[in-house]
């Protein structure tokens, strides 16, 4: 007790201050809420009519045609017949334990959020690696980001654009854009200065530097860190189906609270089997475009 009787002499918040600032801060987010919920959600409009698409795309297509086209993609970025035939069994199972409505929804919402966080991770990416400034802003964000309870973001999202796809896709794209941001970044700044200055003294711009020597050198850093985006993303499904995201997510979270262990056990290992198909075609095609630049692998 003598060790800690120092606390009680540091001074603390009132609990009517602390209630008073929660108080300012909730009713300034709800009338945020209410002033610019219908147009952020407007804006968002185009989002959710290309999801919806999607997904009835994969629904409604032949499971053969849907299969054939997994095992094509798959084929043309790993050159492996054995993974191709893996994916081939995986999905076969998948449709023979009644899962496959739920599987198409969940990749669809998995490919839509994965795209995103490319298109607007890279380029972040790039923008850290080209000003030291910009990274001493943005990388204690990344920190929060990936540090913050996923159950947290939902929180925000849901009081702003309700329950949903586009609250559960901004949702996954939240958690999961963190580490192609810094593998974007980490993999440009390693490129070997020498090759850039090589690239200068034969005329190339920034531009030419940039698409030709800095994002094909650092394309296995940033290979990796899509994989990893799509693994997050693919782990935070059982979260997102607590606000409404349709998938292999809700079973899971209806076996939580029925405490069905069966129903439980086969949709996780569905989520665990596109989590490998999607490590292994994207360890694939990252392994071959590294050859292809002259990397030597095992």
């Amino acid at each position: 007790m003598a060790e800690t009787s120092w606390l009680t002499d540091i001074p603390q918040m009132d609990r009517s201050d602390l209630l008073a600032i929660r108080k300012t801060l909730d009713g300034a987010y709800r009338d945020f809420s209410r002033a610019y919920g219908d147009t952020i959600e407007t804006f968002f409009d185009p989002l959710l009519q290309f999801l919806i698409w999607f997904e009835k795309l994969l629904l409604t297509s032949p499971w053969w045609l849907v299969i054939a086209a997994v095992a094509g993609i798959s084929y043309a970025a790993s050159r492996s017949w054995k993974l191709v035939v893996s994916i081939i069994v995986v999905f076969m199972l998948i449709g023979y334990f009644g899962m496959w409505d739920d599987t198409m929804r969940t990749m669809s919402i998995i490919l839509v959020c994965t795209l995103l966080s490319i298109g607007l991770g890279i380029p972040i990416g790039i923008w850290m690696a080209r000003s030291n400034r910009v990274q001493s802003i943005v990388t204690p964000v990344l920190d929060v980001m990936q540090t913050m309870p996923a159950f947290v973001y939902l929180i925000p999202v849901v009081m702003l654009l309700g329950i949903g796809r586009i609250p559960g896709v901004i949702a996954v794209v939240i958690y999961a854009i963190p580490p192609v941001i810094r593998l974007t970044n980490l993999g440009i700044r390693l490129v070997d200065k020498e090759v850039l200055e090589a690239a200068t003294a034969y005329g190339a711009s920034s531009m030419q530097r940039l698409f030709g020597v800095q994002l094909p050198l650092a394309m296995p850093n940033i290979m990796a860190g899509i994989n990893q985006t799509i693994m997050m993303a693919l782990a935070m499904v059982v979260i997102a189906s607590m606000i409404g995201v349709k998938g292999l997510g809700q079973p899971v979270l209806k076996s939580i609270t029925n405490q069905y262990f069966t129903l439980g056990l086969i949709n996780g290992l569905a989520i665990v089997a596109l989590a490998i198909i999607f490590d292994r075609v994207s360890q694939s095609y990252a392994r071959r475009t590294q050859q292809h630049l002259g990397g030597k692998h095992d």
